[in-house]
């Protein structure tokens, strides 16, 4: 038997009153993701929040095979499941169902329930792609797509005035490529702009992660997160993630402006659908 490249740790749900009484250790414990870009291995992380599955997978030698892990319950990792990749490492190639899919930096690939045979792999093992991947539970199988960056639906929002003048990419929307349940994006903050989703909102019926990157060894990110009335924050560092509850906000404040990935699962795809929090309502 062939040595697993696949490690995978899991995430039970946490409510907003036990979220409420955390210290900052286990905030972290809880909401926070690191370590997801290890050279040569696929890291995942199961999550109790709609099933959402969050993981980094980064090629350096042979390709690595996408393995099925026990909490899915399933033969093949994706016999029950969808899964996004985004590279925001070099360039790279991934191999799903019989074909081949080359994916530079910012480009995603979409791969639909029932997709066997899925690899990834690196075109200059010095300079590897590093694969963001998010997985959640399908009930039909929509076709495989490959999404370039310049193909994204984009929006251009905010201001300098209020730091947060933004471009949004949106890989999946209504218009665009069918998914069972998976909503995700890019937002790049423009230069001398920090602030991202703000003001805030929650969406109660679906989660929601976040992906922070281009971001400097010494730059961080203030992710805000809790119930609007009862907030908290987790400092966030370059390539680390954090998980959304549906009833957290999810914002943050940057030393620098950055770029980072947001991914929904739930019960729709409706980007738009969301709750919006007052600044009057913020503690």
């Amino acid at each position: 038997m062939s040595q697993s490249h696949t490690d995978y740790t899991s995430r039970f749900a946490i409510d907003p009153a036990a979220a409420a009484a955390m210290g900052t250790d286990e905030l972290r414990h809880n909401f926070h993701i690191d370590g997801l870009f290890q050279p040569g291995r696929i890291s995942l992380t199961y999550t109790h929040y709609d099933r959402m599955i969050v993981g980094g997978a980064v090629p350096t030698g042979a390709p690595l095979p996408l393995e099925a892990i026990k909490p899915t319950g399933t033969k093949n990792f994706l016999d029950r499941r969808e899964l996004i990749a985004v590279n925001i490492g070099g360039a790279g190639v991934i191999k799903a169902g019989g074909q081949s899919f080359e994916l530079q930096a910012r480009d995603m690939l979409y791969l639909g329930m029932g997709t066997n045979d899925v690899s990834f792999a690196s075109e200059d093992k010095d300079v590897p792609a590093k694969f963001y991947l998010l997985s959640a539970p399908a009930h039909q199988a929509w076709p495989s797509r490959l999404i370039r960056i310049g193909d994204a639906k984009r929006l251009d929002l905010g201001s300098k005035n209020t730091c947060n003048e933004r471009s949004i990419f949106q890989f999946i929307h209504a218009e665009g490529v069918k998914t069972c349940q998976l909503v995700v994006g890019m937002t790049q903050l423009a230069p001398g702009s920090i602030w991202n989703t703000m003001p805030c909102h929650v969406h109660d019926r679906r989660m929601e992660a976040y992906l922070y990157f281009d971001l400097a060894e010494t730059a961080r990110v203030f992710h805000f997160m809790g119930e609007p009335d009862e907030t908290r924050h987790l400092v966030m560092r370059n390539e680390e993630a954090v998980l959304s509850p549906g009833w957290s906000i999810h914002s943050g404040a940057g030393t620098s402006n950055y770029a980072f990935i947001w991914a929904m699962a739930g019960d729709n795809v409706d980007y738009t659908d969301v709750d919006p929090v007052t600044m009057g309502d913020l503690r």
